[in-house]
């Protein structure tokens, strides 16, 4: 089959590979879209934290059912379905209280295990969730990063009693402007890209322009008061130290963003008390997938409007090209060339 293979950082090359062979209680699942995530961009740049090389990328994978190994059970061969791509232990104290997204042993597709820039992938059998026939393969592809959305938004307990602050208007801040916005929510979003934080309005969310004189802007906004929930959806230091400043006193930070293994961030201690603000990670997503799958489904969810799909043989030169500019595309979607 034809792969696109991250060799190491800045290097990636499109081969022929074996095709790969379902083991017990595994399913191989023939890709129809695959989307391309900020972390496969790490995976590229050499930013993400948990990758190792030589890898095949990719964890946003819909398809169809191929066949299955021994001891593996699951939709019939020819349905469509989208993998989720994590897997636990199913031992460890995160597994066990039902985060194995969080699983001490964790294994992910497209960053531990081979992923869907290919023709074909294998995921345990328990992971597939069938797509419903409203969405097509393409929309079905971002299952994935709605969930990511859909985890973030549980995990901020967002209501439509909230008014929310997204900081980020990136693929994943996108996915959680619009969840929110599902949820009945005002939400704000704030991107330094005039383009980026254009696209979030054009979905819905109210434009705060980032950069200098942000904090003002948003207690300008709020009366003094501060944002409720605020979602860092953008993995830079600076946003997640500015949050404490943007969040109101009793409100809730949720992280989603990403920063290199070691780094720390400052935040000013005495906020913990005086605010008492609650601060949780949002770690990609748990029993997320049925929500985002009907999400898209209802119609709630136009992010795969704004996304452009590409040849898997395309994919050194869009990757390439978002290492050297991330804002040139929204999103991409690559369709294997066997699809």
């Amino acid at each position: 089959m034809r792969a696109a293979i991250f060799d190491a950082p800045q290097a990636i090359r499109i081969v022929d590979v074996a095709k790969p062979v379902p083991g017990p209680g595994e399913v191989l699942v023939k890709v129809k879209a695959a989307g391309l995530c900020a972390g496969d961009l790490y995976i590229y740049t050499g930013k993400n934290p948990y990758v190792s090389y030589p890898r095949i990328g990719c964890h946003e994978i819909s398809g169809v059912v191929e066949s299955y190994g021994s001891d593996a059970a699951g939709p019939a061969p020819g349905t469509r379905v989208v993998v989720d791509p994590f897997i636990g232990c199913g031992k460890c104290y995160p597994c066990r209280i039902g985060k194995r997204n969080c699983c001490a042993n964790l294994a992910i597709i497209g960053v531990h295990r081979e992923g869907g820039f290919a023709d074909y992938v294998v995921a345990p059998a328990q992971n597939l969730n069938v797509v419903p026939d409203a969405l097509t393969d393409f929309e079905a592809a971002f299952a994935e990063p709605v969930a990511i959305g859909v985890q973030g938004c549980r995990r901020g307990q967002v209501t439509a009693d909230d008014t929310v602050l997204v900081l980020g208007a990136g693929p994943i801040g996108l996915a959680v402007v619009e969840v929110a916005r599902a949820r009945g929510a005002k939400v704000y979003a704030t991107d330094i890209s005039a383009e980026r934080l254009s696209t979030a309005a054009d979905l819905g969310a109210i434009a705060v322009a980032g950069g200098a004189g942000l904090v003002e802007r948003v207690l300008e906004l709020t009366n003094g008061e501060g944002m409720p929930v605020v979602m860092e959806a953008t993995g830079a230091v600076p946003a997640m130290e500015q949050t404490m400043d943007l969040v109101a006193a009793g409100g809730r930070i949720v992280i989603l963003g990403l920063v290199k293994k070691g780094q720390g961030i400052t935040l000013p201690g005495l906020d913990f008390t005086r605010k008492e603000v609650t601060i949780l990670g949002s770690r990609a997503s748990v029993d997320c997938f049925p929500e985002a799958l009907d999400l898209l489904a209802s119609g709630k969810i136009h992010y795969p409007e704004i996304a452009s799909s590409f040849a898997l043989g395309e994919a050194p030169a869009v990757f390439a090209k978002l290492a050297d500019n991330p804002m040139a595309l929204h999103k991409a979607v690559f369709i294997p060339e066997a699809a």
